[in-house]
């Protein structure tokens, strides 16, 4: 087979009907029709002489030389979009395409509503993909360049990727209005290591930093599956958690079931940074994104100087 006959719009197709294991859903994310996605397969599967898929009637699955083709076409991708990217920094011009900005559960739907419309304007030309899932999740995204940028809590392992802290979140202590803690002089991290805390589930990072933060036992309270579901235990009386702050309504609980207090001033929090594969050739881009982060730092959050080298600490400034 001569190489003139592939296409990387065909390849396209087929790596986004791999991730989204659904041809509907592949043909919205590449904006075209479904018939023409689905032919446009098909062609490139008669090309290569291979059926990469095995249709079913209510999911699409990879076939086992389906999964080595769509690895490839990846790479095939990536080099592709190397292309332009070298060519758009010759010409001085900021990130360009689309961009796979990955947060974690407990950060993203919290964040993005109150930089997106910001970011747009810094970054008119820039196509963004918005994902969330656990770290572990995202860490395994980046490597394998299905996401290209990720706003995750450090630590983290960080071979063969640059990392960027943005800024640090405290956490506040949200607790059932009749509750004990629900009042009181200064709060200590230690005071809520007992059996009313209430943690996410195995998997989530900040359960580890709040069991880390107060030095209970790993397998202390009860556990939930999301940041929603805790604020709704603490409503219903069932103990109290620890919160992003960013998660925190403002103003007071309406319900009069809640209050939220802060800590005293070594408090619990957690490090925000901004992640990608060091060998992308966007670093400068993302630099800059990662600049914009720190420069719009959420207000309540402590931003890092914009100047601190990418990986590592430095002196953080109150927002």
């Amino acid at each position: 087979m001569n190489v003139s006959g592939l296409s990387l719009r065909d390849l396209e197709y087929a790596v986004a009907v791999a991730e989204e294991n659904h041809f509907g859903r592949a043909a919205e994310r590449c904006n075209v029709s479904q018939p023409t996605l689905s032919v446009q397969v098909r062609k490139l599967e008669e090309a290569l002489g291979l059926v990469l898929f095995e249709r079913g009637n209510r999911r699409v699955m990879l076939t086992p030389a389906g999964q080595s083709i769509v690895r490839q076409a990846r790479t095939v991708l990536a080099e592709a979009q190397r292309l332009l990217v070298l060519a758009s920094e010759g010409r001085g011009a900021p990130l360009t395409g689309r961009l796979v900005l990955a947060a974690i559960q407990t950060l993203g739907p919290y964040l993005f509503p109150l930089v997106l419309r910001t970011l747009r304007q810094e970054f008119p030309i820039l196509s963004l993909a918005l994902s969330e899932a656990k770290t572990a999740e995202i860490l395994e995204g980046l490597r394998d360049g299905r996401v290209d940028a990720a706003l995750i809590s450090l630590p983290i392992p960080t071979s063969g990727l640059t990392v960027s802290p943005l800024f640090i979140e405290p956490f506040l202590l949200a607790c059932p209005a009749d509750h004990a803690l629900a009042q009181g002089g200064a709060l200590r991290a230690t005071d809520i290591a007992g059996p009313d805390l209430l943690l996410l589930d195995e998997g989530n990072c900040l359960r580890d930093q709040a069991v880390a933060a107060c030095g209970a036992g790993s397998a202390a309270g009860r556990h939930a599956t999301s940041l929603e579901t805790l604020r709704s235990m603490v409503a219903a009386g069932a103990g109290y958690t620890l919160l992003p702050a960013l998660a925190v309504p403002a103003g007071a609980d309406a319900s009069g079931l809640t209050v939220t207090r802060g800590f005293d001033l070594d408090g619990p929090g957690r490090t925000i940074a901004l992640a990608w594969r060091s060998s992308d050739p966007r670093a400068s881009g993302l630099a800059h994104l990662a600049s914009f982060f720190r420069a719009h730092a959420p207000a309540g959050t402590t931003a890092f100087r914009d100047d601190a080298p990418a990986g590592r600490d430095s002196v953080a400034e109150p927002v």
